[in-house]
C-alpha cells in the first residue's frame, strides 16, 4: 500500500499536478490558478487548456488559441475569462454553489501522438459572505411590567454558518455576557444565512445599561459589533409607566467611548479578540461603508 501511494506521489509530481486553496466573495470574482509556465514556448494553436468543476463540466477551453464556447456548459457560459498572462481563469458572480474543487488540464497536440497531458492543476475554491452589522430592537413585552426588556438581534446574508452570537449588559460597576440560543435561516436559493437571538432581562430603575450585540463568524472573518442599546436610569421616585417606558432608547452615543471600551472588554477574553467596525470587505469584495472615528476608552 505505501508503494503504490509512493508511486502515485511520484506521478502526480511528474505530471506537474498542484493544488491550492482559493476564496472568493458572494456575487464577486474568484480565481482558478492554473500555473502553467510554457517552459518549452509551446504555440498556442498547439495547445488545449481547459478548467472543469468537480462534476466534469467544463466552465472555459481554449482549443488552439481560441476560446471554444461549445464545449462549456450552460451554467458556466459568460461568467469566466481567461489572463493569459498568469493562466490563471477568473470565475464572475461567484455564488455559493459554487464553492468545491476544480482542475485545469493543459494538453499539447502532437502529430502522431495525438493529445499528449503536459500539465494540470487543481484549486478548492471556497465562498465568503460577508455578515450585516448587528442590529438591536426592542420587542414589546405585552405587559405593564416595565422593568422586563426584550430584545432581539439580528444579522443577515453571510456565509458560512457563523460560530456564535451574544449580548453583551455593560452597567458601570459590571459587563455579563448573556449566550441564548442562535436562530439560524438558511435561504433556499442564495444559501446565504440569517442569525438573531434575543434577550429577556429585568432593569432597575435607578441603573444605566449599554447592551451591546456581538456576531462571532467563522476565525477567517472579523467579529461584527452592534451600535450600543441604551436604557437610562430614572432617578426620580414615583414615576408614571409612560415616563419609565421612555428611558429605554436605542440610539447611538455621541462619542464612541462606550464601545471602544466593551471592544477592550472582549479583548481580554482568551477566545475573543473583537473588532469594534461594522462590515468590512476586502478588496473589491464589497462597497466600504463608514467607520467610527478615533476612539478613546474610558
Amino acid at each position: 500500500m505505501g508503494l503504490s501511494v509512493t508511486l502515485f506521489v511520484m506521478a502526480l509530481l511528474h505530471s506537474g499536478a498542484a493544488s491550492m486553496k482559493s476564496q472568493a466573495y458572494f456575487n464577486k470574482t474568484g480565481d482558478l490558478p492554473c500555473h502553467f509556465t510554457n517552459s518549452e514556448n509551446i504555440s498556442l494553436d498547439k495547445l488545449v487548456v481547459f478548467w472543469q468543476n468537480q462534476k466534469k463540466l467544463v466552465l472555459y477551453e481554449l482549443f488552439q488559441g481560441k476560446e471554444n464556447p461549445d464545449n462549456v456548459d450552460p451554467e458556466y457560459k459568460g461568467r469566466t475569462s481567461l489572463d493569459q498572462d498568469n493562466w490563471t481563469l477568473r470565475l464572475h458572480n461567484v455564488q455559493i454553489k459554487d464553492q468545491g474543487l476544480y482542475q485545469c488540464y493543459v494538453h499539447h497536440r502532437k502529430q502522431p501522438e495525438g493529445m499528449v497531458s503536459i500539465h494540470q492543476m487543481s484549486t478548492d475554491l471556497s465562498v465568503l459572505a460577508n455578515f450585516s452589522q448587528p442590529e438591536i430592537m426592542l420587542i414589546s413585552n405585552g405587559t405593564e411590567n416595565s422593568d422586563i426588556i426584550n430584545l432581539t438581534c439580528s444579522s443577515a446574508q453571510g456565509y458560512p454558518k457563523p460560530k456564535k452570537m451574544f449580548f453583551l449588559l455593560k452597567t458601570v460597576n459590571s459587563t455579563i455576557k448573556h449566550d441564548d440560543v442562535m436562530k439560524i435561516f438558511q435561504d433556499n436559493i442564495t444559501e446565504l444565512y440569517n442569525v438573531s437571538i434575543s434577550l429577556s432581562f429585568p432593569v432597575s430603575p435607578e441603573t444605566n445599561v449599554s447592551i451591546f450585540c456581538v456576531l462571532q463568524p467563522e476565525p477567517t472573518q472579523t467579529q461584527l459589533l452592534s451600535q450600543p442599546f441604551n436604557i437610562e436610569a430614572i432617578n426620580v421616585e414615583g414615576q408614571e409607566n409612560e415616563q419609565a417606558k421612555e428611558r429605554v432608547e436605542n440610539c447611538v452615543p455621541k462619542k464612541s467611548d462606550e464601545a471602544q471600551h466593551v471592544v477592550n472588554i472582549l479583548k481580554i477574553d482568551s477566545d475573543l479578540e473583537v473588532v469594534m467596525r461594522s462590515k468590512e470587505t476586502s478588496s473589491g469584495f464589497r462597497e466600504k461603508k463608514h467607520r467610527p472615528g478615533p476612539q478613546e476608552p474610558f
